[in-house]
């Protein structure tokens, strides 16, 4: 379940500005009142949230998205703002009322196209002058445009656009056109937050300087996601350095099969011929019969021996994602997993010859997943960003397979790209929010920060630390923790303390920054929170991260139960008596598993989209693929191990207030979950509340509904955790 968080931003932009979430006032932004020096949800509300970046073609200057939100209004709004790329001369380019992002440098560096509503209210491509003067709509496509990519030579350009998937209602029985009834004959009728009757295309049109022109469909009318939902985009598509070939990720199922299967994989299409390439399967490969209901893990479909399931000696049933062609145009690389149904598998970085088609995987030595990538001008070198020890930073690998790490520090770098000589790359840690950098490759130079979105609220605002802390586990593991501590922090005091339980469930407790679970914000408000990196995350090893898989309710909380434990025996702020659990996703998992298992240690317990019961989970969620490998089948096939640790099953031991939130547009772990765990609660006689959102998904992505869930979740904490004996 860990995706893209960058791709997400980009795609909340552009939902934001469609017509009917305009906002009533311009949306930019603001310093509001700070009372005490003290961080509150309402400022974390009113910070700038950086978006997409774009680097001019002589590395001088960069253009950028930011995002902000109103409370009042409960809306958002995106605008774009430019800078020389030593972070000086800021500009706020775009000052509608309506969002306009996704920019882009066109015309050798002298013109921005960007995404803007058409007076249609349907978004369509723009261009602008540098200063953000002398505006051009260069697209009308009758659905508008979701994203775009030109081409090298600006000739032609990749449009991303929504269309109609399956049939409706109406289409079936002409006459019941008010009908609000579905008729589903297939799995993955829906998909993370919605009923799946629409998905993107990508076309490529032709581009004369001023306008945008026939479109084709790349895909030519099959029905599959280009880029691939929930949270592709762009990234996913790629154009060659001699514009003549495009490169785009496809998963091409349906249904079932669409349901059950990670394996996407990568297209080359030729722009003049339309001719289309796999180059991640064999000549003569056939999709192998697989039962779905078992486990991917043993099956035929990962048999390395299977012909035309593995190319140049690669294993490629998983996801491949993300090409790049090398500028020199002899390359294409991208992000590959390695098997089918698992996809949190570590990410591969490999390269493929394009004259010869041997494939070379880079940065083996790492054993942790590569992310974001960029390659050097020189086509010798890719710069990517990957997870060590809770912390992400900025490596290169050369050709011969020889890895450098370039950044270090307690940070977390999520994304890289050139900007001249240097790289541009977005930073954050537990301690700050997202920022741009400019970063010297060869690393001998200082990190220059060009981007200062929230420094108002830094310099006004007392901010907690965060400090590692490591301990054994029972098994006699090495544990990394990360220890969060208030605001003027008194280490000769007794603090309230959080366990804090990861989701995912196989996403890294690096240096985040979130705009919900924030450790400063929890810090702001008297606590400390301990952040275990448990069995089943990346910057370990694969070992560690896979323990996980068909064992949720084994090491992974035994873990937890040694972190907490270890900060209590030495931590002498910790205060053993005031003790507090909370998490979402898998989170929310270990919080339910882990409210029949504490032996007394906490006061309280807060669980966001958990998983309650696991074989009410295994039939009630979209991604079947992700229950088949973590819990190693359907529950009649007799799989004891994961379905006999299901949370449900030790509510008999339940004996501490629970705090159940969910989002009834969560179609990955549904509301039936929380309301079950609640229901539950509510009949044993334990203390209880039930938070549920009927217009949020796996997230809470509403300014009001985000204060909403901080005050709900601090009351419940300040009521039972920091102030436990006014309940007696």
């Amino acid at each position: 379940m860990n995706k893209s968080f960058m791709a997400l931003l980009i795609a909340s932009a552009i939902a934001a500005g469609k017509a009917e979430a305009q906002p009533k006032t311009f949306i930019g932004r603001s310093q509001p009142k700070i009372e005490n020096r003290a961080l509150t949800p309402e400022l974390l509300w009113a910070m700038g949230r950086i978006g997409g970046a774009d680097v001019a073609p002589d590395g001088n200057s960069i253009v950028y998205n930011v995002s902000y939100y109103s409370v009042a209004e409960n809306k958002s709004h995106t605008v774009i703002y430019s800078q020389n790329a030593d972070g000086s001369n800021e500009k706020l380019l775009t000052t509608a009322k309506s969002s306009e992002v996704a920019p882009q440098y066109i015309a050798n560096g002298t013109r921005i196209a960007y995404l803007g509503l058409d007076e249609e209210g349907n978004m369509q491509i723009w261009s602008m002058a540098l200063d953000g003067s002398d505006r051009k709509q260069l697209s009308n496509e009758a659905e508008g445009v979701d994203d775009f990519k030109f081409s090298p030579d600006e000739k032609k350009v990749i449009l991303v656009k929504t269309i109609k998937y399956g049939k409706r209602t109406s289409d079936i029985y002409p006459d019941l056109d008010k009908s609000s009834g579905r008729v589903i004959d297939n799995l993955m009728h829906r998909h993370w937050d919605e009923w799946v009757e629409s998905i993107p295309h990508s076309y490529v049109a032709d581009f004369d300087g001023n306008a945008i022109k026939n479109s084709t469909d790349i895909l030519n009318g099959e029905p599959y996601e280009c880029p691939m939902k929930p949270f592709g985009g762009i990234e996913q598509l790629a154009w060659s350095p001699d514009s003549k070939t495009i490169a785009y990720t496809c998963r091409k199922l349906e249904g079932k099969d669409y349901a059950c299967s990670t394996d996407a994989d990568i297209y080359l299409y030729d722009v003049e011929s339309k001719a289309t390439k796999n180059i991640c399967k064999g000549e003569g490969y056939k999709r192998p019969s697989v039962d779905y209901t078992e486990s991917l893990k043993n099956q035929k479909v990962n048999d390395r021996s299977y012909t035309g399931n593995v190319v140049s000696g690669f294993l490629l049933s998983g996801y491949d994602t993300n090409p790049a062609f090398s500028p020199d145009g002899k390359y294409i690389a991208w992000q590959s997993m390695e098997r089918d149904g698992y996809e949190s598998d570590i990410n591969r970085l490999l390269i493929m010859d394009l004259s010869t088609g041997k494939i070379q995987q880079l940065a083996q030595s790492l054993d942790t997943p590569v992310d974001s990538y960029a390659w050097s001008a020189d086509s010798k070198t890719i710069y990517f960003v990957a997870t060590w020890h809770g912390t992400t930073h900025i490596y290169s690998v050369n050709l011969k397979d020889n890895v450098k790490q370039i950044t270090d520090g307690q940070y977390d770098y999520s994304s890289v790209q050139l900007c001249g000589k240097k790289l541009l790359c977005g930073r954050h840690s537990i301690c700050d929010s997202h920022d741009l950098y400019l970063i010297d490759p060869a690393g001998k130079k200082p990190v220059v920060q060009l981007t200062h979105e929230n420094q108002y609220f830094r310099n006004n605002i007392d901010w907690g630390t965060c400090e590692p802390l490591w301990s054994k586990t029972v098994d006699g593991k090495d544990l990394l923790s990360w220890i969060i501590l208030p605001p003027n922090f008194d280490p000769n005091k007794k603090y309230p303390t959080l366990l804090f339980c990861e989701g995912g469930p196989q996403s890294p407790v690096s240096q985040f920054w979130s705009y919900r679970w924030n450790f400063m914000m929890m810090a702001s408000q008297g606590y400390i929170v301990v952040a275990p990196n448990r069995r089943g995350l990346p910057g370990f090893g694969k070992k560690w991260l896979e323990e996980i898989s068909e064992n949720y309710g084994g090491k992974c909380m035994d873990d937890y139960l040694s972190a907490i434990d270890h900060a209590v025996q030495s931590l002498p702020y910790v205060d053993k008596d005031r003790l507090g659990c909370v998490g979402a996703s898998f989170g929310g998992y270990s919080v339910y598993w882990l409210a029949g298992h504490h032996d007394k240690r906490f006061k309280a317990f807060i669980a966001h989209d958990g998983i309650f019961n696991m074989e009410q989970q295994y039939l009630e969620t979209e991604e079947m693929w992700f229950a088949n490998w973590d819990m190693g089948g359907a529950y009649w096939n007799g799989h004891p191990k994961t379905f006999e640790n299901s949370p449900h099953r030790f509510v008999d031991k339940w004996d501490t207030p629970i705090l159940c939130i969910q989002g009834e547009k969560d179609y990955r772990i549904v509301t039936s979950q929380a309301m079950s765990a609640f229901n539950a609660a509510q009949l044993r006689g334990i203390p209880s509340q039930f938070l549920v959102f009927p217009d949020e998904n796996h997230w809470v992505l509403k300014p009001q509904n985000g204060i909403l869930w901080q005050r709900t979740f601090f009351a419940w904490l300040d009521k039972w955790v920091k102030n436990p004996s006014k309940n007696n």
